[in-house]
């Protein structure tokens, strides 16, 4: 077993900096077949809202940011953060949209802003419940801010070797709670590479036991959020799991 204790950044995703170096450490020196990781955590915040799906056009930078200025006016005139921060999650997809299709292969690293310290490696696909979204690299709490991140260390999304991928509950991630054994989850790479998971199995945990398969003898993916969806304090120590397996 492999086991950290970190704090999570900015609302907090599941994961926290110590956690990211361990895997990075784990990765390198080889995780055994049929150990699992263990992700202990300090406690994090919130983390789902369902993205519109493909149907998606790409609007010109100015006319986002025109967008973008009118949903942070009316949070500031309302007072409401949770406003702004369905607003940022919304904004941030169509920006990395923009970067996904500009780019010509996974690993090239097509930054959706001039500033922006992340950029999409993959596309997360749930067609049974709507579900359209780019994964960033890294699991920062300001990367988290934009979409769901993957988690350094863990495999690279559709290869062999668990990949971990984590988002806020009350917008990225919202829709876990509605994921089912069975359900069919794409995993989208360029050129052309596309991977296809079913759900084998959803879980709660306390951060302090959460254990993830590790063995790369298979190709599987995780995702994790905080617990429970409907939180008023965002510091809850139990997370949220879906397991899924490669077809």
């Amino acid at each position: 077993m492999i086991g950290t204790r970190g704090h999570a950044a900015d609302r907090g995703g599941p994961f926290g900096r110590d956690t990211v170096a361990a895997l990075a450490h784990a990765e390198r020196d080889g995780a055994a077949p049929g150990t699992e990781f263990r992700f202990e955590s300090g406690p994090a915040g919130s983390s789902p809202l369902r993205t519109p799906a493909d149907s998606r056009r790409w609007m010109h930078p100015s006319a986002l940011l025109a967008v973008a200025a009118l949903f942070f006016g009316v949070a500031t005139w309302h007072g409401a953060s949770a406003t702004y921060i369905h607003a940022k999650a919304w904004l941030g997809q169509r920006l990395l949209l923009g970067a996904w299709n500009a780019g010509n292969a996974p690993a090239e690293a097509i930054k959706p802003w001039p500033w922006a310290d992340t950029h999409p490696i993959a596309r997360l696909l749930v067609p049974a419940h709507d579900v359209d979204l780019l994964v960033l690299a890294g699991a920062s709490g300001s990367t988290l801010a934009w979409g769901p991140g993957h988690v350094e260390g863990t495999a690279v999304p559709g290869a062999r070797g668990t990949a971990v991928l984590t988002a806020h509950r009350d917008t990225h991630f919202a829709f876990l709670r509605d994921l089912r054994p069975g359900d069919r989850i794409v995993v989208q790479r360029k050129p052309g590479q596309t991977r296809n998971y079913r759900v084998d199995r959803t879980f709660v945990a306390d951060h302090r036991m959460l254990s993830l398969p590790a063995d790369d003898r298979s190709t599987t993916l995780a995702l994790v959020t905080c617990y429970p969806f409907d939180a008023i304090d965002p510091a809850s120590p139990l997370r949220y799991a879906v397991i899924a397996r490669a077809d």
